[in-house]
């Protein structure tokens, strides 16, 4: 029997507890009180079934450990057979699940299953559009913190399927100083001062600019790790390169889209962050299908 960590894509982590959280969050949301009604009013108990989950549109799936789990939630006689696992590219038609056990089980797991897989394909497949007009650099493209409350690390986890990889998770585990914490504590000087002065030994600290001679001051203090450069033009991340001449890491934000990436990667900076890639992914098209 399959397990939804063996469906998971080698090279990201999703935590069991992170699966079981979300798919009992889902269920509860959908099952209510009663329970699924029109399936237990229009389908004899002891009816079986088998269904295949097909993919409607060709992409990069993510979600499946989520979509098994909910099925074996409803019940622990399903059987499923893998076709694919996470971050694998399907095709338009092509068969990812087969489900075969309990019909009522079947029914009601259909749309929570379907939720996941196509929340999590869709950015999985955007994040690999992205990606793939970066090629040939050396430049990685991130996600942010603009992801759906309550599925941070479900979508985070869908970015590394698409082969994307991920900035902060949270404001726990970087410090990243934006404009408004620079003017709230009185300059670059200030508060890359006194975010050294608090950071332990393996935090890093990341500073908002934008423009080049703010990035002129954060070279000079010698005091962070990381800049992100806001929404600069081509020519102005061009001179940021060249300014900072390898000393810090750079990040290039804002109003990044699919037509403009390739030309930020040519610049020289070494990260994208895009909230696009999850707040604006568009569903990944699959369904259930019922065989004879």
């Amino acid at each position: 029997m399959i397990t939804p960590t063996s469906l998971l894509y080698p090279d990201a982590f999703l935590s069991p507890l992170a699966i079981d959280e979300a798919v009992h969050r889902a269920l509860d949301e959908d099952l209510g009180r009663a329970g699924d009604i029109t399936s237990l009013a229009t389908i004899p108990e002891a009816t079986k079934a088998q269904a295949v989950l097909v993919a409607r549109q060709s992409g990069v799936i993510a979600g499946l450990p989520l979509a098994l789990a909910t099925l074996q939630k409803l019940s622990p006689d399903i059987d499923v057979r893998a076709h694919v696992r996470d971050a694998a590219r399907v095709a338009r038609g092509q068969h990812v699940l087969t489900i075969t056990g309990p019909a009522r089980a079947i029914l009601t797991a259909e749309r929570t299953a379907l939720n996941f897989v196509g929340r999590l394909s869709g950015v999985a497949t955007l994040t690999a559009d992205y990606v793939a007009q970066t090629e040939g650099t050396t430049m990685r493209i991130c996600c942010t913190r603009k992801t759906t409350p309550g599925l941070r690390a479900l979508e985070k986890y869908a970015v590394r399927c698409g082969g994307g990889f991920n900035h902060r998770f949270g404001l726990d585990d970087a410090i990243l100083i934006k404009d408004n914490h620079i003017a709230v504590a009185g300059g670059i000087g200030a508060v890359l001062e006194r975010a050294r002065a608090h950071a332990g030994h393996l935090v890093k600290i990341e500073i908002e600019v934008d423009t080049l001679a703010q990035l002129r001051e954060v070279l000079g203090t010698g005091l962070a790790d990381a800049v992100l450069l806001d929404n600069m033009d081509l020519a102005t991340l061009r001179e940021a390169v060249r300014l900072n001449e390898g000393r810090l890491e750079l990040e290039a934000s804002g109003g990044v889209t699919l037509d403009s990436i390739a030309a930020i990667a040519a610049t020289g900076v070494d990260y994208v962050s895009s909230g696009a890639l999850t707040h604006s992914a568009p569903n990944f098209d699959c369904a259930l299908d019922i065989e004879a």
